[in-house]
Protein backbone atom coordinates (compact mmCIF):
# COMPACT_ATOMS: atom_id res chain seq x y z
CA UNK A 1 0.00 0.00 0.00
CA UNK A 2 1.41 3.33 -1.02
CA UNK A 3 2.16 6.48 0.93
CA UNK A 4 -0.41 8.48 -0.24
CA UNK A 5 -3.64 5.64 0.33
CA UNK A 6 -2.40 5.75 3.75
CA UNK A 7 -2.46 9.11 3.95
CA UNK A 8 -5.51 9.27 2.46
CA UNK A 9 -6.89 6.32 4.38
CA UNK A 10 -5.92 8.53 7.66
CA UNK A 11 -6.98 11.99 6.56
CA UNK A 12 -10.57 11.10 5.97
CA UNK A 13 -11.64 9.69 9.10
CA UNK A 14 -9.75 12.48 11.21
CA UNK A 15 -11.44 15.07 8.90
CA UNK A 16 -15.17 13.28 8.97
CA UNK A 17 -14.62 13.05 12.56
CA UNK A 18 -13.20 16.68 13.91
CA UNK A 19 -16.48 17.82 11.62
CA UNK A 20 -18.96 15.41 13.39
CA UNK A 21 -17.06 16.97 16.64
CA UNK A 22 -17.59 20.35 15.87
CA UNK A 23 -20.98 19.87 15.05
CA UNK A 24 -22.45 17.86 17.88
CA UNK A 25 -20.52 20.87 20.27
CA UNK A 26 -21.54 23.62 18.44
CA UNK A 27 -25.19 22.74 17.43
CA UNK A 28 -26.17 21.57 21.26
CA UNK A 29 -24.74 24.35 22.98
CA UNK A 30 -26.42 26.65 19.97
CA UNK A 31 -30.12 25.25 20.72
CA UNK A 32 -30.59 28.01 23.72
CA UNK A 33 -29.73 30.69 21.35
CA UNK A 34 -32.14 29.38 18.91
CA UNK A 35 -34.74 29.26 21.47
CA UNK A 36 -33.93 32.93 22.81
CA UNK A 37 -33.79 33.92 18.97
CA UNK A 38 -37.14 32.45 18.53
CA UNK A 39 -38.60 33.68 21.48
CA UNK A 40 -39.29 30.62 23.18
CA UNK A 41 -40.82 28.74 19.94
CA UNK A 42 -38.87 25.47 20.42
CA UNK A 43 -40.22 24.45 17.72
CA UNK A 44 -39.22 26.15 15.25
CA UNK A 45 -35.79 27.14 16.77
CA UNK A 46 -34.88 23.10 16.39
CA UNK A 47 -35.78 22.60 13.93
CA UNK A 48 -33.89 25.78 11.99
CA UNK A 49 -31.19 24.56 14.45
CA UNK A 50 -31.19 20.90 12.72
CA UNK A 51 -30.98 22.83 8.90
CA UNK A 52 -28.50 24.53 10.46
CA UNK A 53 -25.96 21.79 11.42
CA UNK A 54 -27.30 20.06 8.19
CA UNK A 55 -25.50 22.74 5.72
CA UNK A 56 -22.90 22.77 8.48
CA UNK A 57 -22.48 19.12 7.59
CA UNK A 58 -22.54 19.68 4.14
CA UNK A 59 -20.50 22.82 4.01
CA UNK A 60 -17.46 20.92 5.84
CA UNK A 61 -17.37 17.56 4.77
CA UNK A 62 -17.93 18.98 1.04
CA UNK A 63 -14.88 21.18 1.76
CA UNK A 64 -13.04 18.46 3.38
CA UNK A 65 -13.48 16.35 0.38
CA UNK A 66 -12.34 19.43 -1.92
CA UNK A 67 -9.16 19.62 -0.47
CA UNK A 68 -8.51 15.68 -0.41
CA UNK A 69 -5.79 15.88 -2.80
CA UNK A 70 -2.17 15.74 -1.84
CA UNK A 71 0.16 17.01 -4.49
CA UNK A 72 3.32 16.18 -3.27
CA UNK A 73 5.15 12.92 -3.38
CA UNK A 74 5.15 11.17 -0.32
CA UNK A 75 8.91 9.43 -0.92
CA UNK A 76 8.61 8.54 3.00
CA UNK A 77 6.98 7.89 6.34
CA UNK A 78 7.83 11.31 7.49
CA UNK A 79 6.98 13.67 4.88
CA UNK A 80 3.07 11.41 5.16
CA UNK A 81 3.36 12.88 8.42
CA UNK A 82 3.83 16.70 7.74
CA UNK A 83 1.85 16.47 4.75
CA UNK A 84 -1.32 15.21 7.03
CA UNK A 85 -0.36 17.67 9.53
CA UNK A 86 -0.83 20.80 7.09
CA UNK A 87 -3.44 19.74 6.04
CA UNK A 88 -5.56 18.49 8.67
CA UNK A 89 -4.52 21.43 10.73
CA UNK A 90 -5.26 24.01 8.02
CA UNK A 91 -8.65 21.64 8.20
CA UNK A 92 -8.95 22.77 11.63
CA UNK A 93 -8.01 26.54 11.53
CA UNK A 94 -10.73 26.44 8.51
CA UNK A 95 -13.20 24.62 11.20
CA UNK A 96 -12.00 27.06 14.11
CA UNK A 97 -12.85 30.08 11.92
CA UNK A 98 -16.50 28.74 10.79
CA UNK A 99 -16.82 27.75 14.55
CA UNK A 100 -16.52 32.02 15.64
CA UNK A 101 -18.64 32.79 12.61
CA UNK A 102 -21.05 30.74 13.54
CA UNK A 103 -21.27 31.83 17.01
CA UNK A 104 -21.32 35.47 15.90
CA UNK A 105 -24.47 35.26 14.00
CA UNK A 106 -26.06 33.23 16.66
CA UNK A 107 -25.13 36.44 19.36
CA UNK A 108 -26.27 38.58 16.40
CA UNK A 109 -29.66 37.47 15.89
CA UNK A 110 -29.75 37.32 20.05
CA UNK A 111 -29.07 40.81 19.62
CA UNK A 112 -31.45 41.27 16.99
CA UNK A 113 -34.34 39.34 19.11
CA UNK A 114 -33.96 41.03 22.17
CA UNK A 115 -33.95 44.37 20.26
CA UNK A 116 -37.23 43.78 18.87
CA UNK A 117 -38.50 42.60 22.33
CA UNK A 118 -37.58 45.55 23.35
CA UNK A 119 -39.22 47.65 20.84
CA UNK A 120 -42.35 45.46 21.00
CA UNK A 121 -42.32 46.48 25.34
CA UNK A 122 -41.87 50.39 24.25
CA UNK A 123 -45.41 49.87 21.92
CA UNK A 124 -46.87 48.06 24.55
CA UNK A 125 -46.19 51.20 27.23
CA UNK A 126 -47.31 53.37 24.81
CA UNK A 127 -50.42 52.07 24.52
Amino acid sequence: MGTKLIAYLIYLPVALGLTWYVAKMLFRNSRVFMIDIFRGKEDIALSTNKLFEVGFYLFNVGFALMILKIDQELAGYQIMVEALSIKIGAFAIYMGFLLFFNLYMFFRGRRASRAAQQQQAVKIDFK
